[in-house]
Formats: structure tokens, C-alpha cells, sequence
């Protein structure tokens, strides 16, 4: 299996994050993404190659022109007023308020935002594009011919909503690949979503669509991020009816019951009938994830990946979370291992 990464990752060197009341050092750093790159060369997994650039044509497709301009200045509009620190949303247009783009940068990073953990920096533009540009670039090695691909983005981008950032994510990658997909001629394209967190950006895009399958495994969010989204009552509206499932686990759960929420969401698919899978793949399941409460083992992601692997589908997988970085490596790459296992 190819993997595309690009070192460009690096310009996004984020030093804070709101946590608990205080700012600490992000959980969301540069070396899970390196570290996953170490062992795909170790084992090895395949061809690593470096992006395409795609420009924002793709990008446009599913984030808003006006959202797009935003996190285009944003860091350079912060700086022009003085700011001394990084860029963090502390305002929102909350229940009663009226919901217009703000002239002050303070207004317009809470209005182009959900969540006040994720920092802009000089270089989260530059990451941001590029983490684009690698999902579409691995999305592009499927669409012609490769059964399978790895993007390794970072920042992730499940989190990241049409005109919102948070979580850690700007452009939502397995968005813009899926819709790749759609418009390069795919009729149907499902996206599973494997991180421990909702990918409520993903399910918000393609809610009311039934083109798009959204298919998410995670934590209540009742108790975690990101609260708002992720409820098993959620199944999609209009047209998009029925093509939006959520699977919610509590605190503690291990892999032998995760694994059948994994069984059920691939039974979905397979009735979908999908042109191409998109998997949204976060190892933030892990048992020893510092911002997780599910109990799954490295041993476990072989299986997964070998149950994705039995669907027998054209497959992009998308780096999503993960934040044991002494683990993080050897998940990611067991996941895609037991899905190559499956295919031999």
C-alpha cells in the first residue's frame, strides 16, 4: 500500500492548547505524524510518496469561499492588531445571538469556530493545504487504479465542519476525498469513521445527501468531545434520510464489543454498495490514548483492518487522531497490515 506525507505538516508547531482552564503543550503534534512515517518505512509498508498540488478547487468543493478566505488571513490579521500569543477562539454567536461575521479577528475566530482547544499559528495555513492536498493526492492513486492508499495527514481533519475549524482540524480530509470521488465519477461513496471522537464535521457535510454514506464508532459524546454531535438518534435528513449512522460506546469499552459496531457498520456498507471507502482512521481507541476512555490493544487493529480489508473495496484511509505517540505508529500500520492481509 503507498502512503503520501508531506514534511510541510511540520509548519503547524502549535505550543498551546486550552485544557482543564490552562494551556498546556498540544496533544495534536508534529511527532505522531513522523512517528507513524518512521514505522511505515520500517516495516515496510509500501511506496511513500510526496503530494500533488490540487490548488482550492477541491477544497471549495466542500468548505465555504468565505471560511476558506478566513483561515487564509486569519493568522496575519491576528498579528496586524498585536496579538501576542497564538490565535484562540473566545467568543462565540451563542443561543439569542445574531449569527454575522464579525470586522475583529476575536469575532470572526469564534464565528468560524466550535471549540476554543484549537490554536492558529503562522503555519496552520501552509499545514492545513498541504494535509489537503495529501488526502487527495492518495485519494487520486485509488480513483486510478490503486486498491488501496494511506494519506498521512496532519492536521487531521474529521472535526472540521464546511465554515468550521476545531478539534484540531481546518479541511476536512475524508470529506474532500469522498466528494474526489463524486466527482470523478463514483456514484456512491461511504465514509467510516473509526476515531474515538465523532466525526462531526464529516456527518454535517454530507447530512442531508444520500450519495454519501457517513457511517461513525465512538466515545458518548454525552461525556466527550464533541458534546454537540455524534447521537445515535442522528440519521440524516431530506434526501439524506437513513445514510447517516452513529454507533456510541460508553467508558471502558473493549475491542470484543467495539468489533461489533465495526461488524455492523460494514454490514451497512456492503447494503450501500458503494463505488469507494473512505476511512476516517483515528487510533485514539487505544487503551492508553490520553484523551480517550475505550480499551482497545495493539493487537486489536490488526483485526479491524482485516475486517475492512473483507469488504473488498477501493479504500482511502485518512490519518485522523491518535495521541499516544510511543503507539501510534505500530496501531496505525497494524490497521493497514491486517486490511493487506485480507486482500492476499
Amino acid at each position: 500500500m503507498k502512503t503520501v506525507f508531506s514534511p510541510l505538516h511540520n509548519r503547524r508547531t502549535a505550543t498551546t492548547e486550552l485544557d482543564g482552564g490552562i494551556l498546556i503543550a498540544p496533544h495534536e503534534k508534529p511527532s505522531r505524524a513522523e512517528t507513524i512515517l518512521s514505522r511505515v518505512k520500517k516495516e515496510p509498508l509500501g511506496e511513500v510518496l510526496p503530494p500533488q498540488e490540487f490548488g482550492l478547487g477541491p477544497v471549495l468543493r466542500v468548505h465555504t469561499r468565505d471560511y476558506v478566505d478566513f483561515l487564509r488571513t486569519s493568522w496575519a490579521d491576528w498579528t496586524a492588531e498585536g496579538k501576542p500569543g497564538e490565535a484562540i477562539p473566545a467568543v462565540w454567536p451563542g443561543r439569542g445571538m445574531r449569527h454575522r461575521v464579525p470586522k475583529d479577528i476575536d469575532g470572526r475566530l469564534g464565528y468560524y469556530s466550535f471549540a476554543a482547544e484549537t490554536s492558529i499559528t503562522e503555519g496552520t495555513w501552509d499545514a492545513a493545504c498541504a494535509s489537503a492536498n495529501v488526502a487527495l493526492t492518495a485519494q487520486a492513486l485509488v480513483a486510478n487504479g490503486e486498491s488501496a492508499a494511506f494519506a498521512l495527514c496532519r492536521p487531521p481533519g474529521h472535526h472540521a465542519h464546511a465554515d468550521l475549524f476545531g478539534g484540531y482540524c481546518f479541511f476536512n480530509n475524508a470529506a474532500l476525498s469522498a466528494q474526489a470521488f463524486r466527482d470523478q465519477g463514483a456514484t456512491r461513496v461511504a465514509v467510516l469513521d473509526v476515531d474515538f471522537h465523532h466525526g462531526n464535521g464529516t456527518q454535517s457535510i454530507f447530512y442531508q445527501r444520500n450519495d454519501v454514506m457517513t457511517i461513525s464508532l465512538h466515545g458518548d459524546p454525552d461525556l466527550v468531545f464533541p458534546h454537540f454531535l455524534g447521537f445515535e438518534d442522528e440519521t440524516g435528513e431530506g434526501n439524506g434520510e437513513g445514510f447517516n449512522l452513529n454507533i456510541v460506546y460508553p467508558p471502558g469499552t473493549p475491542f470484543s464489543v467495539w468489533r461489533e459496531g465495526l461488524e455492523t457498520a460494514c454490514r451497512k456498507i456492503e447494503d450501500f454498495q458503494p463505488d469507494a471507502l473512505v476511512v476516517a482512521l483515528g487510533v485514539d481507541t487505544f487503551e492508553d490514548d490520553p484523551i480517550s476512555f475505550f480499551k482497545l490493544t495493539s493487537a486489536d487493529y490488526l483485526l479491524m483492518g482485516n475486517r475492512l480489508g473483507k469488504l473488498n473495496l477501493p479504500t482511502l484511509f485518512t490519518m485522523e487522531g491518535g495521541y499516544d505517540v510511543d503507539a501510534i505508529g505500530v496501531n496505525v500500520v497494524n490497521v493497514l497490515k491486517g486490511f493487506e492481509g485480507a486482500r492476499l
